[in-house]
């Protein structure tokens, strides 16, 4: 286990304060080289959005986001800026209809076979790839990391935030106040992805049973829970992989994270007590988001052969 932590400024109490303001502290994004490129199926153009270095052979940090996230989502825009900083690539590979690019299918927390497809198509412009996965990225990043063992294409791999355990986490969003905070924000977007309806949702378990799940072909949620869940397949990781989950994550309840026991010795785990969902606030004052980045790309620089 990793002995780093995030310290966040005093006035910042509690994961969901954690979570909500650091979005506060966002930046302007790079200067993005966007190329439009065709999904798993063929039949989608996706948005891929690149930070170039001049050096070729130069290491490329791909990030997958979270739901409804994006290259502008503030852990996305702190990550590239570290990235090409250190003078590295880095490109953030958006899944199906994100990203301001309409699709006709929709992603999900399970789709490994968009993941592979994303990587093997920039497997083929760098010599080396590193991933990192956020929030539902993160969990589809490390299902397809199980399921592909030493075939995986990155050299190594992060995810933070990731929901390992979906039923556990869409539990955590039906009711209180991460239900009233955070289901109207993601369900604003979702719902113009889908067919018009009447139906009021009043959750996203809601929403993943009318659409998700029979969309892309489970029998309803619970199906598609259990299913695209990547917590059984964490002990056939065989890359090096960091796993961050804040201990006080609104999204993902701590005693539906992962222990020494349910990970391969290829897998360290790293559990603050701070960090909220994808927020990782740290300093005085205001406060800043370095630490996230600078944590992950720490990691990659260690497993460089």
């Amino acid at each position: 286990m990793m002995n780093t932590q995030p310290i966040p400024p005093r006035f910042l109490i509690g994961g969901n304060a954690e979570t909500l303001y650091a979005k506060a502290l966002q930046r302007t994004a790079p200067n993005y080289r966007r190329e439009l490129i065709r999904d798993s199926f063929g039949e989608d153009d996706v948005a891929y959005d690149f930070v170039d270095v001049a050096d070729e052979q130069a290491p490329c940090v791909v990030l997958l986001h979270g739901l409804e996230g994006s290259s502008r989502s503030h852990y996305a825009v702190e990550l590239m800026y570290a990235v090409q900083q250190m003078g590295w690539h880095g490109v953030v590979a958006h899944f199906r209809s994100c990203g301001g690019v309409p699709a006709k299918r929709l992603y999900h927390s399970g789709d490994t076979r968009e993941v592979a497809h994303m990587l093997n198509v920039l497997a083929k412009r760098y010599a080396k790839i590193y991933a990192v996965g956020v929030s539902l990225g993160g969990n589809v990043l490390a299902k397809y990391l199980g399921e592909q063992g030493d075939l995986a294409i990155p050299c190594a791999a992060a995810t933070v935030s990731a929901p390992f355990d979906l039923m556990a986490s869409s539990r955590a969003l039906e009711s209180g106040l991460p239900c009233r905070l955070y289901t109207p924000y993601f369900l604003h977007t979702l719902l113009h992805k889908v067919p018009p309806t009447t139906q009021k949702f009043r959750s996203l378990a809601e929403f993943d049973n009318a659409f998700t799940a029979p969309l892309n072909g489970f029998v309803d949620k619970d199906d598609y829970y259990l299913k695209a869940s990547s917590k059984p397949y964490l002990r056939d990781i065989t890359i090096p992989t960091l796993l961050i989950n804040a201990k006080n994550d609104p999204f993902v309840p701590q005693m539906s994270l992962p222990n020494v026991s349910d990970v391969s010795g290829s897998v360290q785990l790293l559990q603050p007590k701070h960090g909220g969902h994808v927020a990782f606030v740290s300093g005085s004052g205001r406060g800043h988001l370095r630490w996230l980045p600078e944590t992950l790309l720490s990691w990659f620089k260690r497993q460089q052969k």
